[in-house]
């Protein structure tokens, strides 16, 4: 976009604070700044958005698929357009289309997929997230045992290889699979390390957040739990500073009581962020899917395995944001925080997403009242209007 456009009459949250009687500025797909109604430029494109609440776009760093479409399944530039679209209508203005544990030609084909969405600046497309294959058995989850190895020089070569082209890449690794070497090259290389499926204990955790890893894989599930002598990942995610940790707010993966725990019990500067780990049935009428083989049902708002196993998450961000706010007790503004600023922070792009300052992505959305999408905006385009 090369024109101006000034959005007003709403309330506008810049992700720090609340602007009432105020415009946002848009110039160039850019924020521009937020000034008084009055002080805003005549010549502008105005958009009216009387009674609304405007507030930074959403970024999820873990989503498997949406709108029919599973990465996994559907390894293409048209699946992650597929999946793109789907959550821009739940406000998702960003986000890391996720490859769980697969073989290595399925891996080789999303990465080439995900340097493609680059490539065509696809509005959505941060990146790609790969979790697995390099995670543990003992804490596969619904990830396929068969398919789960420790990381090879050619796994590493290939990730360092691809980063540069898709913008922004992290992975999920357990140090049962994975070296404390290999993750500082990772982490080097300016990919982020996420921890995740480990049954490892404290100690370790510890080690290979010094050696580079930046983050935990949905905090509380397939990982090693909180103990009064051994305090496992999630010990670990809670009192390590430089550790982010995702999270699952659906109320099925984590009981909201430990969410409250883990909350209150984070040490900084390090955030617990929203993630939605979703499927391919956001945004449709599906009731089961497959992946890797394996049929998935979809019930009372659970993923399931045949065994029952949890796979995924039949949720989107702003349901996340509106589940902590409403069932934790969380100022609306912290839980916008953990589904915009605090993920921005984890990928260190800070600087042009998460919130909405001048010189930052023009990415927001345009929420009622009730906290319902009235319209999603990337760049300072709209790209979904209900």
């Amino acid at each position: 976009m090369t024109g101006k456009r000034k959005i007003t009459g709403a309330r506008i949250f810049d992700g720090i604070d609340w602007h009432d009687g105020c415009a946002l500025l848009i110039e160039a797909g850019h924020v521009k700044g937020i000034v008084a109604s009055g002080a805003a430029p005549g010549d502008a494109e105005t958009i009216d958005a009387r009674g609304l609440l405007l507030v930074p776009g959403f970024i999820d760093l873990q989503v498997n698929g949406g709108g029919g479409a599973l990465l996994n399944e559907v390894p293409t530039l048209d699946g992650i357009r597929q999946i793109c679209a789907a959550h821009a209508k739940f406000g998702t203005t960003a986000l890391l289309p996720t490859l769980i544990t697969d073989t290595r030609e399925m891996r080789t084909k999303a990465i080439e997929a995900g340097v493609a969405a680059r490539a065509a600046a696809m509005p959505g497309f941060l990146g790609l997230h790969l979790e697995g294959p390099h995670l543990s058995v003992a804490r596969k989850g619904a990830h396929d045992p068969a398919l789960i190895r420790p990381m090879e020089d050619a796994d590493l070569a290939e990730m360092l290889a691809c980063v540069n082209a898709l913008g922004s890449l992290m992975v999920t690794v357990a140090p049962e699979n994975t070296t404390k070497e290999q993750v500082r090259a990772l982490a080097g290389a300016g990919i982020v390390v996420s921890l995740g499926h480990t049954d490892v204990g404290f100690e370790t955790a510890c080690a290979y957040a010094k050696a580079g890893a930046r983050t935990v894989t949905h905090l509380f599930n397939a990982m090693s739990g909180l103990g009064h002598r051994e305090p496992g990942v999630v010990g670990a995610a809670l009192a390590t500073g430089t550790l982010h940790a995702g999270m699952i707010a659906d109320g099925f993966h984590v009981d909201p009581a430990s969410m409250g725990i883990a909350l209150r019990g984070k040490r900084g500067p390090g955030q617990i962020f929203l993630v939605t780990d979703a499927m391919s049935p956001i945004g449709t009428a599906m009731t089961s899917f497959f992946l890797n083989g394996r049929e998935i049902l979809r019930k009372d708002g659970r993923l399931t395995l045949a065994d029952g196993t949890l796979a995924g998450a039949d949720i989107d961000m702003l349901s996340s944001v509106r589940f902590v706010h409403e069932k934790l007790g969380l100022p609306i503004e912290e839980a916008i925080r953990m589904a915009s600023a605090y993920p921005a922070d984890v990928m260190g792009i800070a600087s042009h997403k998460g919130r909405l300052l001048p010189g930052t992505d023009a990415d927001f959305v345009l929420l009622t009242p009730e906290l319902g999408v009235k319209s999603t905006w990337i760049g300072g385009e709209l790209v979904f209007t209900a």
